[in-house]
């Protein structure tokens, strides 16, 4: 077990991988009382087409097939898992992303009996045709519920103005029909592809023995059995082409018309450190830019167009990357317009150093901060591992920042033909 100390955090994770590949990384945290574990596969909704284990031809599985499989996981045929884990004192949950799928369960008590229940239900998948078709009316209500959300609708809305062909732009959850259309077997392909242990990380933080867990996990996990470790051939390609739709806008019952500007990223195959850097330099522009201290925000507030703070993030992972920047405005037209004028304007003149060097500390403040969470590092470890970054090294790439990284990052990512915007306007009115 490898130990990798961050002393400028105060910080220590331990690290092994298994014989079977499963990656293991452990985070004591004293005076901690709750201890948090995920266990997280590196598949999500976009991986829709890939080489099956044992094939040679890829196939295409049914959009939102891989949240569907996060569902059905749940299915045990001797026991509840929700009342196992609550039997234990623990709280359990899931989530499917772009890219990932996550089961992870948080407790006080019987921490080590929580993640042999974790790592045993999660590897140990149960199918039946009757239990798939009953969880197809369940998602179906779900779909539906979020298409009459207006930020989801909103969110989704530009994602698709942005991307082509990419299936990042197809809802996490898939549409009614394509989950109609789910089998057993290609619930099982997809399990069997994906959920082997070394596409897998199990993360665990809190105020545990590192020894005494790994030691735990090195029996669970030698008392099974796994395939050989295969090579996951996906079929996903990169979109950094401008932007597919300029403009879109719908209609739908909301309180207040919501705008949403997205700019899509030119060099979406960035991983690791180069990455970590761009991701980093765009957050803090983007601070500078909408933040409720920019002039921006101030502007748009005292005119009387914008009702809350604006929201603002980066997200990229290997094949797609793109900053989305939204808020509820009575004027819509004249948000995006200022919202894109804010801009131009900064790329002619720039950041002073002081608005900079303020920014960066207020970033570097917000990850500190974010190390007492024990959620939130246990929610975003995974992500950074995937993508050949290491979460730890945040706050030395912020620091190591200059004018020069976050000009450049201005002038590259922020150009006309890559922005999209999605606006909601009121049915009603």
């Amino acid at each position: 077990m490898k130990k990798l100390v961050y002393a400028q955090l105060d910080e220590v994770l331990y690290h092994e991988e298994l014989d079977n590949g499963l990656n293991v990384y452990i985070l004591p945290k004293e005076g901690f009382h709750e201890t948090f574990a995920t266990f997280t596969t590196k598949y999500g909704s976009i991986d829709n087409t890939f080489i099956p284990r044992g094939l040679v031809e890829p196939v295409k599985v049914p959009d939102g097939i891989a949240h569907f499989l996060e569902h059905k996981m749940f299915e045990d045929e001797e026991k509840d898992v929700f009342y196992a884990f609550g039997e234990q004192g623990a709280s359990v949950n899931a989530f499917t992303s772009f890219t990932r799928t996550g089961y992870l369960f948080s407790s006080m008590m019987q921490v080590e009996k929580n993640i042999e229940t974790l790592l045993d239900f999660v590897q140990k998948p149960y199918f039946t045709g009757q239990s798939i078709e009953k969880e197809k009316g369940i998602i179906a209500q779900e779909i539906m519920m979020y298409a009459d959300n207006p930020d989801w609708r909103a969110y989704f809305g530009v994602i698709e103005n942005m991307f082509e062909k990419h299936p990042v732009r197809i809802d996490v959850g898939g549409t009614i029909e394509s989950i109609t259309s789910i089998t057993k077997k290609d619930l099982t392909i997809c399990y069997e592809t994906f959920y082997h242990p070394s596409n897998m990380v199990l993360f665990i933080v809190g105020n545990v023995d590192p020894e005494e867990i790994m030691r735990l996990v090195r029996e669970n996990q030698s008392a099974k059995k796994f395939p050989a470790k295969e090579e996951i051939i996906r079929h996903v390609v990169p979109e950094g082409t401008p932007a597919y739709v300029a403009k879109r806008t719908i209609s739908m019952p909301v309180s207040m018309p919501k705008c949403v500007v997205g700019y899509k990223e030119k060099n979406p195959t960035r991983q690791g450190r180069d990455l970590l850097k761009h991701q980093l330099s765009v957050q803090v522009v983007l601070d500078l830019l909408f933040s409720p201290s920019s002039k921006m925000y101030e502007r748009l507030y005292e005119s009387g167009s914008l009702h809350d703070p604006l929201s603002f993030h980066y997200t990229a992972e290997w094949g797609f990357g793109f900053s989305v920047i939204s808020g509820n405005s009575n004027n819509p037209d004249h948000m995006a317009d200022q919202i894109t004028e804010t801009i131009t304007t900064y790329q002619q003149v720039g950041f002073s150093k002081e608005e900079i060097d303020r920014a960066i500390k207020r970033r570097i403040g917000v990850v500190l901060r974010s190390l007492n969470s024990l959620d939130f590092i246990a929610k975003e470890f995974t992500r950074y591992q995937f993508n050949g970054m290491n979460f730890f090294d945040v706050v030395s790439t912020l620091e190591s920042l200059t004018c020069y990284d976050l000009q450049a990052v201005l002038r590259d990512h922020f150009t006309p033909e890559y922005q999209t915007v999605f606006i909601i306007r009121d049915e009603r009115v």
